[in-house]
């Protein structure tokens, strides 16, 4: 089992991140690849859960060790897989989920993709009281990003942010939408993909 993979990010894509390791380019999905954008050609050390199928072995990755925990405890919800769970993780904003869970507000939960009712109660029954046991300490700031440089952003930051929404599950429909919001700003494909599913989850 990885605990984690130092390296270079050679990779950012909609769905995965490459981390190159001793000439090993290594494909692992995480749930915001475009978050790591700012550390392309940097050495990072990404920490790794490695998911084990009869038919797959997949790696996620995670910017710390809270997020892959929390990650971790989703998956332990029957009904959730590791699409699903990074599809929670990647609003960037924890603190609503866990909210949501400890005031048993369904209505939230039930927006992010694959999850309907039955499995947004299973979510409260299962992890209701267990998650700040986990991490009590990092609760507030988890998942807060290091900010990144502005720059001059063109059609191509936006067309990826929607690849990655569609990667994390979200419909056509609902991406649409949205879309027309999304034009309106100038910000990093990072940065639209977190504005995007703001909006997605209200």
């Amino acid at each position: 089992m990885y605990e984690y993979i130092k390296g270079k990010i050679d990779f950012v894509g909609p769905e995965y991140i490459v981390l190159e390791n001793n000439g090993i380019g290594y494909q692992i999905k995480t749930p915001n690849p475009f978050s790591f954008s700012s550390y392309a050609g940097q050495d990072i050390a990404v920490f790794i859960y490695q998911y084990v199928r009869e038919d797959i072995i997949s790696l996620y990755g995670f910017r710390s060790r809270e997020e892959k925990a929390l990650f971790t405890m989703l998956l332990n919800v029957s009904g959730i897989g590791p699409k699903g769970a990074l599809a929670i993780l990647a609003t960037g904003e924890p603190s609503q989920v866990i909210n949501a869970i400890e005031e048993e507000d369904e209505s939230f939960l039930v927006k992010f993709p694959g999850v309907g009712k039955k499995t947004a109660r299973q979510m409260i029954l299962d992890l209701k009281g267990k998650l700040q046991n986990l991490m009590p300490d990092f609760f507030p700031n988890l998942f807060t990003a290091e900010e990144i440089e502005k720059k001059q952003m063109g059609d191509l930051e936006l067309e990826e942010a929607l690849l990655a929404l569609s990667a994390l599950g979200y419909s056509e429909k609902e991406i649409k939408k949205i879309t027309p919001s999304l034009k309106t700003e100038q910000l990093t494909t990072d940065e639209y993909i977190k504005l995007a599913l703001k909006l997605l989850l209200k």
